[in-house]
């Protein structure tokens, strides 16, 4: 499970730079016999902005990029939020590299906003989102 955190940055954006320890991770792993093949997961922060609720959360996210922080004196990196319609976030996670990539894509919720709020979160991509990805 890779997170929204890389704790390097080699100034690559974060979904390219996850994809290639995905596939770094892979290579090793081939190198051996475990007997099965593991499965990989990356996470997402990912708000489909269906109303004005949606847009009062999540709108000013809708321009995000990584980011750039040092965490225990190391560098790190930041994977963006995405927030959009529908249409704008399905073009956007098609160039994700890291979720093409992975077998599992986790969606993180904030779960201060409540149970309900955060399902409409999950249905929302569930239903304007994933289809169009042939996400299942």
């Amino acid at each position: 499970m890779s997170s929204t955190l890389l704790t390097e940055d080699t100034g690559v954006p974060f979904h390219q730079l996850q994809a290639e320890q995905i596939q770094v991770f892979r290579d090793a792993w081939a190198q051996h016999e475990h007997g099965f093949t593991p499965r990989v997961s990356v996470s997402r922060s990912i708000f489909a902005l269906m109303d004005d609720t949606d847009r009062a959360y999540f709108g000013g996210d809708a321009g995000s990029t990584d980011q750039v922080g040092h965490i225990d004196g190391g560098v790190a990196r930041f994977g963006r939020s995405y927030a959009a319609e529908p249409d704008v976030l399905i073009e956007q996670l098609r160039e994700d590299e890291a979720i093409a990539a992975a077998d599992t894509l986790l969606l993180t919720v904030p779960n201060q906003l409540g149970v309900d709020y955060n399902a409409h979160v999950i249905e929302s991509i569930l239903t304007h989102v994933a289809p169009a990805l042939g996400w299942r």
